[in-house]
């Protein structure tokens, strides 16, 4: 399969930190695959997968996606993120004063450039597909932490993105929902093609893993 991201090298260094965050990372992530980095907090989970979702560039190494070298200086670097990549955060971020049905189309609406509350059909498979569909009309503050998070997935698929990077998504859930996160996710990557990305410390969602990569003091063990 061909790779989506693929990291060369990478080291990441802040100005007011003495040690490196990353370590000579290499690791490629597949197309349809689900990819797990693992460790305790601290370790670099965060700063790597900021990488991976370009949002942040290394102090030294290459980032590659889809065969393409990424500049990260380049103007059209937002334009790749909100068309090719997905993302969902421990907290959800949803925007209170907003329903869900607004939340889930919001990325759309800042990609196309105007507000349409018209719902395309493959994400209306995507809300159905996450049992949401009974929710469009509510806002955050009315959903329980499982249905805001699958709340978030939908928002982070509007755009058909090639992959999703999640940071702790099921943080702040029990065990129960977050399988019921992690096992959606599975399925997405199962039936629609999408690879997802996802750090946690949570070792007992890597049972739906492709491949699992443990980070310790900013290296791969």
């Amino acid at each position: 399969m061909q790779e989506i991201i693929l990291l060369k090298n990478i080291y990441k260094k802040y100005k007011e930190t003495p040690n490196w965050v990353l370590n000579n990372i290499n690791f490629g992530v597949e197309e349809k695959s689900f990819v797990f980095i693992c460790g305790p907090s601290g370790v670099g989970k965060s700063t790597l997968l900021h990488i991976l979702g370009l949002m942040d560039k290394p102090t030294q190494g290459e980032v590659w996606f889809f065969g393409k070298k990424i500049d990260f200086n380049d103007d059209d670097i937002s334009s790749l993120r909100l068309n090719h990549i997905g993302f969902v955060f421990q907290f959800h971020y949803l925007l209170e004063h907003l329903t869900v049905k607004e939340n889930i189309l919001l990325p759309r609406w800042v990609k196309n450039r105007k507000m349409s509350y018209n719902i395309p059909d493959y994400v209306k498979e995507y809300i159905e597909f996450l049992r949401i569909e009974n929710l469009l009309n509510r806002y955050p503050y009315e959903l329980s932490g499982g249905e805001q998070q699958r709340v978030a997935l939908a928002r982070a698929l509007v755009n058909k993105p090639k992959i999703v990077i999640a940071d702790e998504p099921t943080g702040n859930l029990d065990q129960q929902n977050a399988l019921n996160i992690v096992s959606l996710m599975r399925s997405f990557i199962d039936q629609y093609g999408i690879t997802f990305v996802v750090a946690t410390h949570n070792l007992q969602l890597t049972e739906f893993a492709d491949k699992v990569v443990y980070l310790k003091n900013g290296e791969i063990v």
